[in-house]
């Protein structure tokens, strides 16, 4: 160490000392920032820009809109808005189009029966929940850029949607009404739907006008994974009065899934015994069948359709025992052929439903991008989130003047397409074709199927979600700040309701995330013998450390959240504390103690700096420089360095102190 103590000859920075490394390497020359801008200078900026006033940047973006309007931008514009366009031209018709028809025809037949049992869950007529199934996909294949993604009927959406119909338009509590006003009190559930879809899809092209297509990321993967998983558990017990022939009103709120299990253990005496053994044998084959699908998926050459083979069966029962008029089992009844009228939703409820359709939208968006990207890195194409924003925007939008309720891609179509053979959005026109077939003419087939087979198949489809808990033993061993995420929003949807689930579920994500960049430590470095690298001194006892030479990386943002933290380690590595002691130490346990006369600052780490973090360095540079303390920063990015000249840092240090790495020579050259 007697070389590297022998640089205190040095007599000033700029000189390069006759420093001997004991390493016997050769060393970088030190480099500061005011050298490495003469060397290969700064960013280049016009000098008539300078001048510019600060309305100058919109006219700018007017005049890139006002390009957009010629021939070659419009162009690229269209290009850019209908993905068709772009993949369509390449579009291998023999390789992929077999697979494309089987499995879009395979998803279609799928959506018949779930996508009425989903309106179930929505308190609307099954009807709706096949319109749900057409249009939506139909607008997603013009717009869309998933290959992969299946849309239309959600579990999770069509539950929060529900929960918001039975809210806005409540059922009377005398009940037994009549046929008229049961017709009513749907025709007000089916405009409050769409009202709910109207503002989602509103909702999303606006954040695509602002292009906020990042949104999605505040919605991490263990949080989407609980609050499916919860809302799974919610449907579950949800579709109980249902499996039971049970007429009891829908419990909505905090707390709802408590209710639900009080109200069906109390009424469970008065259950329907021949709606609770169709539930049970339907049960007993769709379950296995979906077992079936999951075990055998690359022996088989298409999923089995457990799904339309139970709900075949069933109307066929139904209809051979007269089951609906002997032990009054609940059928669908009549399915209104044709598609119906384009009606606007009713505006004046768009401020009552705001609060409603703004989760909603945040959560389709969230679990569509998702999806998509899963498949994108799968098939290696990319994932335009902006684009899928206005896709799913105007797919709920449109969707809504035809009396759908919000949508979304779903995990369960999506896998079955991907098993199918589908390669592109043109299975979605052969999906489209199923559906619109039964629409138009298959629709009084439908007429005597119990809405106990319906419940049935909304509790079978939510197989993948109850089966994500699995994944918490290994989200365990991996992170246990995921698995705090995972297990807080999980509880917090279950107990209280999946709106305030989700809300709990991302400031609680956001507050880990702003709490670990609290709990980072300020490291002490030492040299590693025979190298340029520096390392923390707590990691080996063989690292080298310059007597009154202080390294320090700082791997966080500097903010106003950070500032205290980073003003009290600072304070105990050099001394500045009036004898406080600070309870962990980075610093050998046989380390003498000895007055620090340079600190160098690796500011690596420190991505952005606020206001607050910047008027605590230079605070820190006031006080080291009163104490007779060499203050160095190095590797500063453009953005940090900037913040904290404007701060006012270079009227506390010199430019001299500020390089543009750390390396030997910078670290002793001012010992």
């Amino acid at each position: 160490m007697s070389g590297l103590l022998g640089a205190r000859t040095c007599s000033h920075p700029g000189e390069v000392s006759d420093l001997k490394s004991p390493l016997g390497a050769k060393i970088r020359e030190p480099l500061t920032e005011a050298r490495f801008q003469q060397i290969f200078g700064g960013a280049e900026q016009e000098p008539e820009l300078l001048a510019e006033p600060r309305w100058y940047p919109l006219c700018r973006l007017w005049r890139q809109r006002a390009r957009a309007c010629t021939g070659p931008g419009a162009w690229r514009l269209l290009l850019a808005r209908l993905p068709p366009l772009r993949w369509l031209p390449h579009y291998r018709w023999r390789a992929w189009l077999l697979g494309d028809a089987v499995a879009g025809v395979t998803v279609g037949i799928v959506h018949v029966p779930q996508g009425m049992a989903f309106a179930l869950l929505t308190s609307v007529p099954p009807v709706f929940g096949l319109y749900t199934s057409f249009f939506p996909v139909l607008i997603y294949t013009l717009l869309g850029t998933g290959r992969h993604l299946s849309t239309g009927t959600f579990a999770v959406l069509s539950l929060m949607t529900g929960s918001a119909v039975e809210r806005l338009v409540p059922e009377p509590l005398e009940g037994n009404l009549s046929g008229i006003e049961m017709e009513q009190l749907d025709a007000q559930r089916v405009g409050a739907a769409a009202a709910v879809a109207f503002g989602s899809g509103a909702l999303m092209l606006g954040m695509f006008a602002l292009q906020l297509g990042v949104l999605s990321t505040f919605l991490s993967e263990p949080v989407v994974k609980a609050l499916t998983s919860g809302a799974a558990l919610h449907v579950l017990v949800s579709q109980l009065p249902s499996l039971l022939g049970l007429p009891l009103p829908r419990q909505i709120g905090c707390f709802a899934l408590f209710k639900t299990l009080a109200a069906v253990l109390t009424a469970l005496p008065r259950s329907s015994p021949a709606e609770l053994t169709i539930s049970a044998l339907s049960l007993a084959l769709l379950v296995p069948v979906k077992e079936l699908n999951v075990r055998f998926r690359e022996r088989l050459p298409t999923p089995i359709p457990g799904e339309i083979v139970m709900v075949l069966l069933a109307s066929a029962l139904c209809f051979t025992s007269s089951l609906d008029t002997r032990y009054n089992v609940q059928i669908v009844g009549l399915l209104p052929g044709g598609f119906p009228q384009p009606l606007l939703p009713n505006l004046a409820e768009l401020p009552r439903i705001l609060a409603d359709s703004l989760p909603i939208a945040l959560v389709a968006f969230a679990v569509s991008a998702s999806l998509a990207s899963i498949y994108a890195e799968k098939y290696n194409y990319t994932i335009d989130s902006n684009q899928e924003l206005l896709a799913h925007g105007v797919s709920n939008l449109i969707s809504s003047l035809f009396s759908c309720f919000p949508n979304s891609a779903t995990l369960a179509t999506t896998s079955l397409l991907v098993d199918a053979g589908g390669n592109t959005q043109l299975a979605g026109l052969f999906s489209c074709i199923v559906v619109l077939s039964v629409l138009l003419w298959l629709a009084p087939f439908f007429y005597y199927l119990p809405k106990a087979v319906l419940a049935c198949i909304n509790i079978s489809s939510m197989r993948q979600m109850f089966f994500q808990m699995q994944e918490l033993p290994q989200l365990w061993r991996i992170s246990r700040v995921d698995f705090a995420v995972w297990m807080v929003t999980w509880v917090a949807v279950v107990t209280l309701s999946v709106d305030l689930g989700l809300a709990i579920g991302v400031v609680f994500s956001m507050m880990t995330v702003v709490c670990r960049t609290q709990r980072v430590q300020c490291l002490a470095l030492g040299l590693a013998e025979g190298t340029e690298l520096y390392k923390p001194l707590r990691e080996s006892h063989k690292l080298l450390q310059v007597p009154g030479l202080c390294i320090l990386s700082y791997p966080t943002p500097l903010y106003f959240g950070t500032r205290g933290q980073f003003r009290c380690t600072l304070e105990w590595h050099l001394g500045l504390r009036g004898g406080k002691e600070m309870p962990k130490t980075d610093s050998p346990p046989n380390a003498v103690a000895e007055p620090v006369r340079v600190v160098v600052l690796d500011c690596s780490g420190v991505t952005f700096a606020d206001a607050a973090g910047a008027r605590e360095v230079v605070q820190l540079a006031s006080r080291c420089r009163d104490a007779g303390i060499h203050l160095l920063l190095a590797q500063c990015n453009a953005s940090v360095l900037g913040t904290l000249t404007q701060a006012g840092l270079l009227d506390r240090v010199t430019p001299e102190q500020l390089f543009a790495l750390t390396g030997p020579k910078t670290c002793t050259m001012w010992v």
